[in-house]
């Protein structure tokens, strides 16, 4: 297990560059396996989750060919179906909560898929009935081996289109179904589809590819059905959670900052979410500065009563800021609350936080009241431990702020998602060290 050595109290300075989209680079990356051609895709991250899923994809026979630091061509013109049934690649699928997204392609191009419980972050259920559902609507067969964990989905008469109305704006399942229908036969009607712009860029690169999708941006998607796709080639939006964990990083370092190729037009209501806690955000073209700032300040509603801070399907904020806003909502002055609607473990983090000096009142497992320090005073240096990605990403702010040294175990779980975070920040300012 590896942790991180932190000497906070610096501040930073310079020009940081976000690296690709993580969700955007697992959804896209399984789409490879609906052609035989050649995909070959840019901007991929080099990160744990897109490693392992590059990994299991190789195991099934893709011809992976990387052509520089960023960018990847797939082949999958050899898949070996038998693969995907063993304990091997079970026991792979079991680590990567990603892997999942494998299902849509294998059932769509090859009648049948199976996957074992996925993994991923500890931050609560998060359900595959969404998965499942769509895809019995579109005709497949499901059958679960609860003593082995084991779900395998057949469709040996083809899948077949329809209509269907989602019962959660699921991300991943919308992805998953999206990958299942635009092999299937007719007209596939998905309702209460997720829209994030991630969902709109997998379905960007499957029309390249030759797929039929309209509505695409919109919760509303019809996907007329093909018989076969083809090469295509795609680029990888930046991360739009790396961007805002910078901002809040920026905030709560009070550093001068500049986030290069944000792409600032794809961020939605991100920038505006931090502005109502008070921060400076200069929007120069695909740039986004953000000025070092002693104070800032929270804004109220405007009828005076505390601001809260909410999670939503997108446009709404992705709930995967909400450990980055929190912990940058302690510095500021004044008071917020701290809505989380989806997962109810992924504020059990927040003791962390008081322990080392944040004001954090938990009021269940989906709200938290933050009443701001305005930097009167730092937090405490400590030994900490990371539980999943965006709250370790959360602690490593507070530790950059705090007064002394601090350690932070198990950053595993922060490299799933953050590319050569130390050696980013450190070029910008940061003492980060990476020990085992």
């Amino acid at each position: 297990m590896a942790s991180f050595i932190i000497e906070g109290g610096r501040h930073l300075k310079g020009d940081i560059i976000p690296q690709g989209a993580k969700n955007e680079a697992l959804q896209v990356i399984s789409a490879v396996l609906l052609t035989s051609e050649r995909v070959t895709i840019h901007n991929i991250p080099d990160i744990l989750d897109v490693k392992n899923l590059i990994s299991l994809l190789m195991d099934l026979g893709v011809k992976v060919t990387k052509e520089n630091e960023d960018t990847y061509t797939f082949q999958a013109d050899d898949v070996n179906l038998d693969f995907a049934y063993s304990p091997s690649f079970l026991e792979k699928s079991r680590k990567l909560r990603g892997s999942v997204l494998l299902i849509g392609p294998l059932l769509g191009r090859f009648g049948k898929a199976s996957i074992t419980k996925p993994g991923g972050d500890k931050i609560g259920r998060r359900r595959l009935d969404t998965h499942f559902i769509g895809f019995m609507d579109l005709g497949a067969r499901f059958h679960n081996d609860p003593e082995r964990e084991l779900f395998t989905i057949e469709s040996p008469g083809g899948l077949r289109g329809c209509y269907m109305l989602l019962g959660e704006a699921s991300v991943t399942g919308t992805a998953n179904i999206i990958m299942a229908a635009v092999l299937a036969s007719g007209t596939t009607t998905i309702y209460n589809a997720a829209c994030e712009p991630y969902i709109q860029q997998l379905c960007k690169l499957l029309v390249k590819m030759g797929a039929k999708i309209s509505g695409i941006g919109s919760n509303l998607l019809t996907i007329e059905g093909v018989d076969s796709l083809g090469s295509a080639e795609h680029t990888i939006l930046p991360d739009m959670i790396e961007v805002g964990s910078f901002i809040g990083m920026a905030a709560v370092t009070q550093s001068e900052m500049t986030i290069k190729n944000a792409f600032v037009k794809e961020l939605g209501i991100i920038p505006s979410t931090f502005r109502k806690l008070g921060i400076v955000l200069e929007e120069r073209g695909e740039d986004l500065y953000i000025p070092a700032q002693e104070h800032y300040e929270i804004e109220n509603f405007m009828d005076g009563s505390i601001l809260t801070i909410a999670d939503a399907p997108w446009p709404g904020l992705t709930p995967d800021l909400i450990s980055v806003l929190l912990v940058t909502a302690t510095q500021a002055e004044g008071s917020v609350l701290i809505h989380q609607k989806m997962f109810e473990s992924r504020l059990f983090f927040v003791d962390k936080l008081i322990d080392i000096g944040a004001q954090i009142i938990l009021c269940d497992p989906h709200r938290a009241t933050v009443i701001g320090l305005n930097h009167r005073f730092k937090f405490r240096p400590a030994v900490m431990e990371s539980p999943d990605i965006r709250a370790g990403i959360a602690l490593l702010i507070a530790a950059m702020s705090a007064g002394g040294t601090s350690r932070i175990n198990n950053i595993e779980q922060i490299d799933r998602g953050y590319q050569n975070i130390e050696g980013r920040l450190n070029a910008i300012g940061a003492s980060i060290s990476r020990v085992d």
